[in-house]
């Protein structure tokens, strides 16, 4: 009789994560953290919140506009989806800090923020293209140019 090894699929296994280190190197997600961590000025959207004595605190625009690029260079435009990629995908997952922002969250953002999301994608278009070194995934790039010009 054959023998087989043994599974349970009520056991467990805790597997830490560290989401800085999701986000490897010379791909596009590490260069569009990067750009926008470093490089875009986000300033201009500290005026649209007005909460800093009351209510609730807001997601960074940084952490939406990250996961928001991020899902539209991977073809994922539905709020509902990104919210969802947000909690199965694990560089989503990095990209927003775990932080899971709710569909109505993010299509309100898009929604409110559209001159300013254009702004910041063809800003993280003109960067990359004016320093392709440093864009390490020419094909994501294409796409994004791609997106652009519809």
């Amino acid at each position: 009789m054959a023998r087989y090894k043994q599974y349970d699929y009520s056991q467990g296994k805790f597997i830490p994560v560290h989401f800085d280190k999701q986000i490897l190197p010379w791909t596009f997600e590490y260069t569009l953290n990067y750009l926008i961590d470093n490089e875009i000025d986000l300033s201009f959207f500290d005026l649209r919140y007005q909460n800093d004595e009351t209510g609730a605190p807001a997601y960074d625009p940084a952490i939406l506009i990250k996961i928001i690029l991020y899902a539209y260079s991977r073809g994922i435009t539905s709020s509902r989806k990104i919210a969802q990629c947000c909690e199965e995908n694990i560089i989503f997952m990095a990209l927003s800090a775990d932080t899971r922002p709710h569909f109505t969250t993010i299509a309100d953002f898009i929604s409110s923020a559209d001159q300013e999301a254009m702004e910041l994608f063809l800003q993280v278009l003109m960067i990359t293209m004016i320093n392709p070194v440093r864009w390490a995934n020419q094909s994501r790039a294409t796409s994004l140019i791609t997106k652009a010009q519809r």
